[in-house]
């Protein structure tokens, strides 16, 4: 007897399961296929290294961040695509500009006249922009001529017989720019004096720092390695070798500098009562200012702003310098990272400030800021159409995730009728938006004033400014005679 089971439950509930098994089965193997792939991108994206100086902005919010205020006349968007606000301006064409986001703009001549303004006593996180302000105040506190010292000591004596320095090598200093470079650059000093080997151990102090690490254990390891031809990394070689290109030094150092410990590497406070060999001097501070602010580098301006005493000292003496008001100019970092809030106002003040200053040096912003299209740095691929290129001097700031996204752009502008300065804060919306939006309307500005003419500047690479160190010895100690 034939037996119908086209309708039998139990049936079609097996066909049904065996159908849903294997359509589970492929979309677990579609989502494996598609985990796979993204931990493979981001497996390959961690594993790349930034170029030298660039560093990658990573904000957390702190829970006890102020909370950002807003004002009746403008309202938060989510994207920057929203119009809030227009510049106030003679010009009917400025006028009539869209400006997105919570934003603040000002744009002034020379002589002070304003083109265009917006919201200009408002306070904006200004993100890297605060740079400038940690530029200014260091240039004005001890001079763009400043090197830092890294001090080279030792307790013993040196066996020039043997090649042995009989004790301990000590190493002190601030140097916020110290490398590989520099570290085979002491070893190189060091067999000048007729040091092959210390018998002892490398004592650095705690405020020393190489390759822009914040543990002096690190830097003190990686000193003793790089300072040992035999434990020196190929990095350190070619970084070395580099250095002697861009110093044209080439062909004045012959063989490979080298000083090996019996010891190991340790950090703790060095006595007074050391003999000092001689003294690493970095490259003027003009130029570790003017790498920073090109790559707006967050450990080199933290680093600067200590020397000041930190971000308050900062403040403390752009406030006085510019004549600015504390509510108008308040920072909790010489960087710009985290919650700073600086009006547009007090920018426009800074900057006039600062070109004044360093007139008295015969310097001008070109000396210390990226210039847009020519530097290397966060504006090299900005303003660099032929006719733009190198029209525009200034600063960047950008964080993408602080006060709900911001970017700022600050400096100076060259026309064909003449110089102009500008400030604009963006706050709240898209980051990219915002930029396209700085793009045009400085385009725009210049558009108004005859067009954008280059300024007149020698582009030195920053790899051949920062060469410029140096080695110096006490004045009763003549090499050789220790």
């Amino acid at each position: 007897m034939l037996r119908c089971v086209r309708n039998s439950p139990r049936v079609e509930n097996r066909s049904v399961k065996q159908k849903m098994r294997k359509v589970f089965t492929k979309v677990r193997f579609d989502f494996g296929v598609v985990v796979c792939a993204l931990m493979t991108c981001i497996t390959a994206f961690s594993q790349s290294s930034p170029p030298p100086l660039l560093q990658d902005i990573k904000v957390v919010a702190s829970p006890n961040a102020p909370a950002t205020t807003g004002t009746p006349l403008v309202k938060k968007t989510g994207s920057s695509a929203a119009v809030v606000t227009r510049p106030i301006s003679s010009n009917s064409i400025i006028a009539d500009v869209a400006i997105p986001g919570y934003t603040g703009v000002l744009v002034e001549t020379m002589d002070g006249s304003r083109i265009a303004e917006s919201n200009s006593t408002l306070t904006f996180n200004p993100a890297s922009n605060v740079k400038v302000a940690t530029a200014y105040a260091v240039i004005k506190t001890f001079g763009p001529e400043f090197r830092f010292m890294t001090n080279v000591y030792t307790d013993g004596v040196i066996d020039r017989n043997t090649g042995v320095l009989n004790g301990n090598l000590y190493i002190s200093g601030r140097d916020p720019m110290f490398g590989f470079d520099h570290a085979v650059d002491i070893a190189n000093e060091l067999n000048k004096l007729g040091i092959r080997t210390v018998s002892g151990d490398l004592i650095a102090t705690d405020n020393f720092a190489m390759n822009f690490s914040g543990s002096s254990l690190r830097s003190a390891q990686q000193l003793f390695d790089s300072l040992d031809a035999s434990k020196r990394s190929p990095a350190a070689t070619r970084v070395w070798l580099g250095f002697l290109a861009n110093s044209g030094r080439t062909g004045q150092i012959t063989g490979v500098p080298g000083v090996s410990f019996t010891g190991k590497a340790y950090v703790q406070p060095i006595s007074s009562s050391l003999h000092l060999l001689f003294t690493h001097e970095s490259a003027k501070i003009r130029e570790i200012i003017k790498a920073t602010l090109c790559y707006s580098n967050n450990f080199l301006a933290e680093r600067l702003g200590d020397m000041l005493g930190g971000p308050y000292a900062v403040a403390r003496v752009v406030q006085q310098g510019a004549g600015i008001a504390p509510g108008e100019f308040s920072i909790q970092t010489a960087s710009g990272l985290g919650y700073n809030r600086v009006t547009p106002n007090a920018m426009m003040k800074l900057l006039r400030t600062l070109r004044s200053d360093l007139t008295r040096y015969h310097m001008t912003f070109a000396d210390i800021m990226p210039v847009a299209g020519v530097d290397k740095g966060t504006l090299e691929n900005r303003f660099d159409a032929d006719f733009a290129s190198g029209s525009v001097v200034g600063k960047t700031g950008t964080l993408g995730v602080t006060d709900a996204g911001v970017s700022a752009l600050s400096g100076e502008i060259n026309t064909r009728n003449g110089k102009l300065l500008f400030v604009i804060f963006n706050q709240r919306g898209g980051v990219q938006r915002f930029r396209a939006f700085q793009n045009s309307f400085v385009s725009l500005i210049q558009g108004q004033y005859g067009g954008p003419v280059p300024i007149t500047y020698n582009p030195i690479p920053l790899d051949a400014r920062l060469a410029q160190t140096k080695i110096s010895y006490p004045s009763d100690q003549v090499l050789g005679n220790y």
